[in-house]
């Protein structure tokens, strides 16, 4: 949330077997064959025929075999012999089915798709390299960083300075709403630019902010009415009061830019803060925190550390966005005279204007987030 100024009344920030079967009337298994009766020869008589023959013994069916009867002498009935041309007629439709069985079992063999029956012929088309077997799954716990660690020797310290992107001064007049969005997106690539490398080298995941105007009736992230610009971290969206900056414009050309200006770098702050988790650490430090005033001293570190980013930005880019002379003069007298003792709420949630200027001020030489670790600062520091 942007600070507190004096410039107008706005404020920014888931096989079993069968059973057998019997035939009726009898039970258990058939009995094997008799032996053959004494006497009685090897082999079958010449010239005569055993009636029905032998039958099959098996598991299922009880033995009928009998020995064999030698008393039927009758001879038998001569053979009956077809003509030869029969024979001979026969002999050609036998070797023509034959042959035609033939032609229709290769044609079938040929015309058999080994692909709509897969299961008859299965095909497998085998890799040049076997597949490796699975390798086990390795689950890693990560140690939990603490809060304190986080926000005190977060990595964005050692990332280095700001670096100057080359930007140039809007020519846009932020005169209306729509025209102070138009200035608000003019230097939002400048601060994307400047702040993605350091933000990588400490280790965390760049991701542009949204830049959204405020509509009347809006209420902040906590479902609160605000009068002042402010940052979103669940939808990393920055909120400016184009109404405010433009009015201020119009009394004001080099303060309402300025302000503007300033206003952004501060609450870009606070999506630095998001980037790097300290802003998640810094609300877990103040939701345990026992006392209100030790909630709004962790509040304070946390706004005067996003004002610190923001004049780093400035302070790095301030010839490029043209922060020189008139308007560097405005600008340090801004810093100089914005804090809780301008809040008509006199809500001690930002700093003092004291405190504003020994961290924004010190950035904006030096233009690196090293000089702005407020949270290793003494309380009288962050008052």
């Amino acid at each position: 949330m942007s600070k507190a100024k004096p410039l107008s009344d706005a404020q920014p920030t888931q096989r079993k077997g069968a059973p057998l079967p019997t035939d009726p009337g009898q039970t258990g298994y058939g009995a094997p064959p008799p032996a053959p009766l004494p006497g009685a020869p090897s082999t079958p008589l010449t010239g005569t025929r055993q009636r029905g023959g032998a039958r099959p013994v098996g598991w299922n069916s009880p033995s009928s075999r009998r020995p064999p009867q030698f008393t039927d002498t009758t001879p038998a009935a001569p053979v009956r012999r077809l003509p030869q041309p029969v024979l001979v007629s026969a002999a050609v439709v036998g070797v023509v089915a034959l042959i035609g069985a033939a032609i229709l079992g290769y044609r079938a063999m040929d015309t058999f798709d080994t692909v709509a029956n897969p299961l008859a012929n299965p095909s497998a088309k085998q890799t040049e390299v076997p597949l490796a077997p699975p390798r086990p799954t390795v689950t890693v716990t990560a140690t939990p960083v603490p809060d304190a660690v986080r926000v005190k020797q977060n990595g964005l310290y050692k990332a280095g300075k700001v670096a100057a992107v080359n930007c140039t001064a809007p020519a846009v007049k932020p005169s209306t709403e729509a025209a102070a969005l138009r200035f608000y997106q003019a230097i939002l690539p400048c601060l994307n630019r400047a702040w993605a490398p350091l933000v990588r080298k400490a280790g965390y995941e760049f991701r542009p902010p949204k830049v959204v105007l405020w509509a009347k009736g809006q209420t902040s992230c906590t479902g609160e009415p605000t009068d002042v610009a402010f940052y979103c971290g669940d939808a990393e969206t920055i909120t400016m009061r184009g109404d405010q900056d433009s009015k201020l414009f119009r009394q004001d050309a080099t303060s309402g830019r300025i302000h503007a200006m300033d206003t952004l770098a501060h609450e870009y702050g606070h999506h630095v803060q998001m980037l790097t988790n300290i802003l998640i650490s810094s609300s877990s430090r103040k939701g345990w925190a026992k006392t209100e005033p030790a909630k709004l001293e962790e509040s304070r570190r946390l706004e005067l550390q996003a004002s610190c980013l923001g004049a780093a930005f400035l302070g790095a880019n301030k010839t490029a966005l043209g922060i020189t002379g008139q308007r560097l003069e405005t600008w340090e007298w801004q810093t100089k005279h914005s804090g809780d003792e301008y809040n008509p709420k006199k809500v001690r949630d930002h700093g003092s204007r004291k405190n504003n200027w020994l961290w924004s001020g010190a950035s904006f030489k030096t233009t690196n987030p090293a000089s702005c670790n407020t949270f290793t600062a003494p309380a009288a520091k962050v008052s």
